[in-house]
């Protein structure tokens, strides 16, 4: 049994008596510091509705609409929100998830167009074919997740952490991953014959060592001041892309074609397998 208190126009949850809230129409509610731990919240419509600081670990939100609604601060640790809608295509509508934590949540195949995640930790949790364009992850922990498929297009990933993540397969385009921390992250593929694009995208004074990027397309993406050693970038499409003044000790160049390439400032006489062209030999 749910139980509901009117005050004026305001509807407030007062007290859960049951399991689930499987499908339960919640929205404009005020559930700020709800105790909703391991609830079944799935197919529930939670639009616009005030989460803040409430604890959802282990919920289960599964294809739960979350439309505007407030999440700020709040617990969602082990949650399940595969399928869950949380974005829109108008600023107005997408929910906003500001320092919370999101660490080992599922969110495989949820709609996350233009929401706000600055500052809140999503490391360890799963996002493959989740749907992030045009998304905030400013400063945000997203260290060690599986994201694969994923659209990133347009996000903002300024100064993440995305150490050891799993990004196989996935549309970085257009995304800003200025001085974001990209160690050991994996581009590749699960696929023959198939590759993560990462097109102008914004990599400058990202840490990008030990990363593995064979096969990626990255044409006229800006890889400036970034930290490029002992990355994997074999069969790499690097077009037209920036790699000035960058750290490309150990990286692994086989196979890529620098002809286009700025390379001003970087030092490719330490990097492997390098065919620099004849009329760029004097930056080496």
């Amino acid at each position: 049994m749910i139980t509901i208190k009117q005050i004026g126009s305001e509807k407030i949850l007062a007290t859960i008596e049951a399991d689930t809230l499987e499908g339960a129409d919640l929205r404009e509610m005020n559930l700020e510091k709800a105790d909703l731990e391991n609830a079944n919240l799935s197919h529930a419509i939670l639009n616009f509705t005030d989460l803040n600081n409430a604890n959802l670990k282990g919920a289960n939100l599964e294809q739960a609409s979350l439309l505007g609604a407030h999440l700020n601060k709040v617990n969602l640790s082990y949650a399940n929100l595969s399928h869950a809608i949380l974005g829109d295509s108008l600023h107005a509508h997408t929910a906003v998830v500001l320092d919370s934590n999101l660490r080992s949540a599922n969110l495989t195949h949820a709609y996350l167009h233009l929401v706000d995640f600055r500052y809140s930790d999503l490391s360890h949790s799963i996002l493959s074919r989740a749907d992030m364009r045009d998304a905030i992850f400013y400063r945000s922990n997203l260290s060690k997740i599986v994201a694969n498929n994923s659209l990133f297009i347009g996000a903002n990933l300024r100064e993440a952490d995305l150490n050891h993540a799993d990004l196989r397969d996935c549309h970085l385009n257009d995304a800003n991953l200025m001085k974001a921390d990209l160690s050991y992250v994996n581009l590749e593929s699960k696929y023959a014959d198939s590759f993560s694009i990462i097109n102008k995208a914004n990599f400058e004074s990202a840490n990008l060592s030990h990363a593995k990027m064979r096969n990626i397309f990255a044409v006229t993406t800006n890889f400036h001041k970034s930290n490029l050693s002992y990355a994997q970038l074999e069969n790499a499409v690097i077009t037209g892309s920036l790699i000035s003044a960058a750290n490309v000790e150990g990286a692994d160049f086989k196979n890529v074609e620098l002809g286009s390439v700025t390379m001003h400032f970087s030092n490719f006489s330490k990097a492997l397998n390098v065919d620099i062209p004849a009329n760029k030999e004097n930056i080496r």
